[in-house]
């Protein structure tokens, strides 16, 4: 966030629920305004678009509601009407130059097509005013939660690098199933959820057609009802992560679906929906022996499968986290949970070695509440490697490794361990 920008626009927008404020304008020059409501001190902010795409409309009518609803103490809501007013006055998808709004942000951007076709990227990424314009007021006002509102396929986005627990809290609450949707390229969402890790921007999909009053009351109590959800995550901030990434190219991720069909009967090798935190010591005294472990991909001497151990992350003596694998992948680090665990792996050779050395202690505590956050998982469900068939995630096909686990971070440990989490 920069918070001179900030200020300005909180400036610009006082009282507590004042008139919109522009932060850019369209290719014909027209403005896009956000509104503010609430305190501009609330240490919680969450950025609401009712459009983006010109001929989806429905989410206007929840913005419009609300304006009119105080938030939460602590949180103050920003609300966009739409990121496209030219595509709104010619109900066209796109905006006055053919392009879809929601396939122009730089992630994961492709071009290709032509002007007014239905996905029409752009000409570059980042080539639209629009878009250039969400991107500043995002970095902005850095909200820790977005909800995009889009037309018509009636259901909650799991969008790739979003927090499971407020999609699904929201869905809940609006009576909408919450579903996975392609990836799609170069989207508003993806680009917000790679660019702010610990941040969650999810697309709410609502049925075609106007927005009954009803309807868009249930969705405005909905989004006040995020904040909770968002100010635990807030309260826990990204620490310092060094991406330190281990070899997990195609084949890895082949002998990944291949290990998944056979222990958890799907032949999968995304972490679609983290449940758990499994908390191990590397049993070496230094990260290089653990990396060049994890990232060698060999069989492993317990049970000669492939791919090879790993964990997400790797925590130094100094307190230094490394990450080696992307949350969107399966690491295999505990038997029967490497379909819903995130393995975080300490550089030890005991618990009492690692709860001794308080930067590193500090930094895991810190990281484990961070991903505690971003994906809804109580502190019940943050165990240590020994207690893996306790956890009611833990499933095993395979008979003779049901009952396998291995005893670093013991019960004791982990009881002291989930205190400090608070």
């Amino acid at each position: 966030m920069r918070p001179a920008v900030l200020a300005v626009l909180i400036a610009l927008l006082a009282p507590a629920a004042a008139g919109a404020a522009g932060f850019g304008e369209s290719v014909q020059g027209r403005s896009l305004e956000v509104t503010r409501v609430g305190d501009p001190a609330a240490p919680v902010r969450l950025l609401v678009v009712g459009s983006i795409h010109g001929n989806e409309t429905a989410g206007h009518a929840v913005i419009a509601r609300l304006r009119r609803l105080p938030p939460p103490p602590g949180v103050q809501l920003w609300l966009v009407r739409t990121v496209n007013p030219d595509g709104v006055r010619h109900g066209t998808r796109q905006n006055a130059r053919g392009v879809d709004l929601n396939r122009n942000f730089p992630f994961r951007w492709a071009g290709g097509g032509r002007a007014f076709d239905t996905y029409y990227p752009g000409r570059a990424p980042a080539s639209e005013p629009e878009t250039r314009a969400l991107q500043r007021l995002i970095s902005d006002v850095d909200p820790s939660l977005t909800v995009f509102y889009h037309q018509a396929l009636s259901l909650v986005n799991l969008a790739p690098g979003a927090g499971n627990a407020p999609v699904r809290a929201y869905a809940r609450r609006v009576g909408l199933p919450a579903r996975r949707l392609p990836r799609y390229r170069g989207t508003a969402t993806s680009w917000q959820n790679q660019r702010a890790p610990g941040t969650t921007a999810f697309v709410v999909e609502l049925p075609a057609g106007p927005l009954a009053r009803g309807a868009a009351g249930r969705h405005a109590r909905a989004v006040l009802a995020l904040t909770p959800v968002s100010a635990q995550a807030s309260g826990a901030p990204a620490p310092p992560i060094e991406w330190d990434p281990i070899p997990f190219g195609a084949e890895r991720r082949r002998q990944m679906r291949q290990y998944s069909r056979r222990h958890y009967g799907e032949a999968k090798a995304k972490l679609v929906e983290p449940r758990v935190i499994v908390e191990h010591y590397t049993a070496s005294s230094s990260f290089s022996s653990a990396f060049n472990t994890f990232a060698a991909n060999a069989q492993d001497v317990e049970f000669g499968e492939l791919p090879g151990v790993c964990a997400h992350f790797l925590i130094d003596r100094d307190g230094a986290i490394h990450q080696l694998v992307s949350l969107r992948w399966r690491c295999r680090h505990t038997v029967g949970l490497n379909d819903s665990a995130i393995g975080i792996e300490h550089v030890g050779v005991s618990d009492a070695n690692v709860l001794g050395r308080p930067r590193q202690l500090t930094a895991s505590l810190r990281l484990t509440r961070w991903l505690q956050g971003r994906f809804g998982i109580p502190a019940r469900d943050v165990i240590g490697h020994s207690e893996s068939l306790s956890s009611p995630y833990h499933h095993e096909r395979v008979r003779a490794m049901r009952m396998r686990t291995h005893g670093d971070f013991g019960a004791a440990t982990m009881r002291r361990y989930r205190a400090r989490l608070g």
